[in-house]
C-alpha cells in the first residue's frame, strides 16, 4: 500500500545572513503516514512542526532529504489536487462573505458551479456557519475564522487533510465539533495529519502520533501501543470489603478510598492482581471493576521531551 506521507531524512536549514551561523530546524526526520489514519504531529513551540508541514505542502523546499505526498515530491502540483490544507495562521480575503470565499476556493479546483453550490452549502452546515454564510469575514470571530478555514480545506473533497493547530481559538464546543469532523473524515477513508498543543483532544482522535523536539523525531507509532507500554497502576473497584480485607489490600495498593459503598484500590504493580483477587474472594468481597491506569498522552509527551532536554 502506498504511503500518503513519507519523510526521508528531511532536513531544513536557514541562514539569515552569510556572516551568521546556519540554523538547522529539521534534523533528518523519517516518518510514514498510511492511508486512512488520523496522525497527530506533536511537539513544543519551536520544535519544527510548522516547518515540516510547510515543506509537505510545498511552500518551502527542503535543504536535504525528501518530503513525499502520495509518492510525489511535495512541491509538484499533481498531489495538491488531493490535499486540503489549513495553516496555523491563515489569511482570508475578509471583504468576502463565507459563501463567496468557499466559492472562490472551489473555483481554484475547477469544481463545476452546480456541484460547488451544493458543496458550499454542505460545508457551511458541517462547520456550523450556515447562519453566517452571507456575513463578511471581517466580522467573523476567531473561532468562526477557524471554522471557515476548515471548510475551505475540505472544498475539494481531499484524500489527505493537513491541519496546523486546528483547535486553536476554539471553545470546548467548537473543539468537540472539530474532533467529530476529523473522526467523520476517517470514517470516509480520508487521511488526517494535524499538529496540536491540546494533547487530551489529540489523544481522543489519533491512531498514530509522532513527537518531535528541536527538529528531531523522538518517538512515533501507534498511540495505544505507546501509552499501554507503561501501566501506572491497576485500580480495583470492590464492594463488601471488611476491615480485614481493607488491611490486606492496602499492603498491595498505593492508597485506599471509599465512594459510598465502593472501595477503590490502585495496585502498585500488575503482578499483584492475582493476589488481590484471591484476597477479595476469600474474604467475601465483590470485584466491580478492574481498570488499568495507563499513562496519558500529556504525561508521555512531557516525559519524552524532558528526557531529550
Amino acid at each position: 500500500m502506498n504511503k500518503v506521507i513519507e519523510l526521508i531524512k528531511l532536513r531544513k536549514t536557514y541562514q539569515r545572513h552569510f556572516w551568521t551561523p546556519v540554523q538547522t530546524v529539521l534534523k533528518g526526520l523519517n516518518l510514514e503516514v498510511e492511508p486512512g489514519q488520523i496522525f497527530g504531529f506533536l511537539g513544543p513551540n519551536g520544535a519544527g512542526k510548522t516547518t515540516t508541514i510547510k515543506t509537505l505542502m510545498g511552500i518551502i523546499r527542503p535543504s536535504g532529504g525528501r518530503a513525499l505526498v502520495f509518492g510525489k515530491n511535495s512541491w509538484e502540483t499533481g498531489p495538491k489536487q488531493k490535499v486540503g490544507f489549513l495553516p496555523e495562521s491563515p489569511y482570508f480575503y475578509d471583504h468576502l462573505t463565507g459563501r463567496e470565499f468557499l466559492n472562490f476556493c472551489g473555483r481554484l479546483f475547477n469544481i463545476n458551479s452546480l456541484i460547488l453550490k451544493d458543496r458550499t452549502k454542505e460545508l457551511l452546515a458541517l462547520v456550523n456557519l450556515t447562519h453566517a454564510a452571507g456575513l463578511q469575514m471581517r466580522k467573523y470571530s476567531k473561532g468562526m475564522l477557524q471554522r471557515i478555514g476548515l471548510a475551505q480545506a475540505l472544498i475539494n473533497d481531499p484524500e489527505l487533510v493537513v491541519l496546523d493547530e486546528p483547535l486553536t481559538g476554539l471553545d470546548p464546543l467548537g473543539r468537540k465539533e472539530f474532533k467529530d469532523i476529523i473522526l467523520g473524515l476517517k470514517s470516509k477513508g480520508k487521511t488526517v495529519f494535524f499538529s496540536s498543543h491540546i494533547l487530551p483532544d489529540a489523544e481522543m482522535v489519533c491512531d498514530q502520533v509522532a513527537i518531535i523536539n528541536k527538529g528531531k523525531l523522538l518517538r512515533a507509532g501507534n498511540l495505544n501501543q505507546l501509552l499501554n507500554a507503561k501501566i501506572k497502576a491497576v485500580e480495583f473497584g470492590c464492594r463488601n470489603i471488611s476491615p480485614k480485607t481493607e488491611k490486606l489490600l492496602s499492603e498491595l495498593s498505593f492508597s485506599t478510598s471509599q465512594i459510598q459503598e465502593q472501595w477503590l484500590f490502585p495496585l502498585k504493580q500488575e503482578s499483584d492482581v492475582p493476589r488481590a483477587l484471591e484476597v477479595i474472594a476469600q474474604n467475601g468481597g465483590q470485584v466491580v471493576s478492574v481498570v488499568p491506569q495507563k499513562e496519558s498522552l500529556e504525561e508521555f509527551f512531557a516525559r519524552e521531551v524532558a528526557q531529550d532536554e
